[in-house]
């Protein structure tokens, strides 16, 4: 596993961190608490050291089942969570690290993000207390995730902020309109999160025969509609050509793509299988030619446009 700086921090992420989002439950389809132990000792057995969680994924479950996996093993471990947009009021932001505090089982968590903004509490007051936190040691590096440009410069304003993560992928590019570059400039680590679209870059839906079902939360999202999939698939059938050349999966071409753009820091993917984790682990072992790069920004941008 390769392993690049957190912001100007002295914090090394693994450049693919695990996003637990679905291990809290919630929307996504649930195996077991058990097996997603399991999952997540396994991605540390093979190099992954960086764990994305959210005190609103599965409201803490997904936090408890992080601090039970890592325990013993957490100062190797680069754990990010985050603070739901309802909580930014300084008072809430200290209860909501408290509460992930101990439903992670650790002291300290080394990454905490503004989950999503909030235009009804004055960011100067969020801002605030989350530098109280850092110089408490209670985290150690400030993030913000779906913040705009502006928002972010705002943030910057207030206090040191080492990572943004936005939705970055082959079916969602709109942070290379400027905020790629000023992270780039102002040495902002970006780590992607839909790394993958959700599944539709898995080639499961185009490819697999898999459906959408109707209780999936999915079913509703851009890129699941069906007039949409249909004009995904000349990206889908690109993948498959390269993957197929590569005797990868599609996956493994998704997250390489990200890994090979000028700014990515890490793709955060989250999965409850012990196979697509390892598969997803390889991906950053798969090189792509200048060719294969240039064809994939072409198809991208071209069905991207059209959606």
């Amino acid at each position: 596993m390769k392993h690049e700086r957190l912001g100007k921090t002295d914090l090394k992420v693994s450049r693919i961190t695990f996003g637990c989002w679905e291990l809290g439950g919630g929307p996504w389809e649930f195996t077991s608490d058990e097996t997603n132990v399991r999952a997540l000792q396994t991605a540390f057995e093979n190099g992954i050291t960086t764990f994305d969680t959210a005190e609103g994924y599965g409201d803490g479950h997904s936090e408890e089942i992080v601090g039970k996996a890592l325990k013993g093993i957490r100062k190797n471990c680069i754990i990010a969570t985050k603070v739901s947009p309802k909580n930014l009021r300084a008072k809430d932001v200290r209860a909501s690290i408290e509460g992930s505090l101990k439903r992670l089982g650790t002291d300290y968590v080394d990454l905490y993000y503004i989950h999503w903004p909030n235009e009804e509490i004055p960011i100067e007051e969020t801002m605030s207390e989350f530098n109280k936190l850092k110089k408490e040691g209670l985290i150690k590096a400030i993030g913000v995730s779906n913040f705009s440009l502006a928002q972010l410069k705002k943030a910057l304003e207030l206090g040191r902020i080492d990572a943004i993560q936005p939705e970055y992928s082959l079916l969602q590019r709109d942070i290379e309109g400027g905020l790629l570059q000023f992270c780039i400039e102002n040495s902002i680590s970006v780590l992607s999160y839909s790394s993958i679209a959700k599944g539709i870059l898995t080639g499961a839906f185009h490819l697999g025969g898999i459906k959408v079902s109707e209780s999936d939360f999915r079913r509703t999202r851009r890129l699941f509609l069906p007039e949409h999939m249909e004009k995904e698939t000349e990206l889908i059938y690109l993948m498959k050509e390269i993957a197929d050349a590569k005797k990868t999966t599609l996956s493994q071409i998704a997250i390489s793509w990200l890994l090979h753009q000028k700014g990515l820091t890490s793709a955060i993917v989250g999965t409850q299988s012990e196979k697509h984790l390892i598969e997803n682990i390889k991906s950053v072992d798969v090189e792509l030619s200048a060719d294969e790069l240039k064809k994939l920004d072409a198809v991208s941008s071209k069905v991207l446009s059209s959606l």
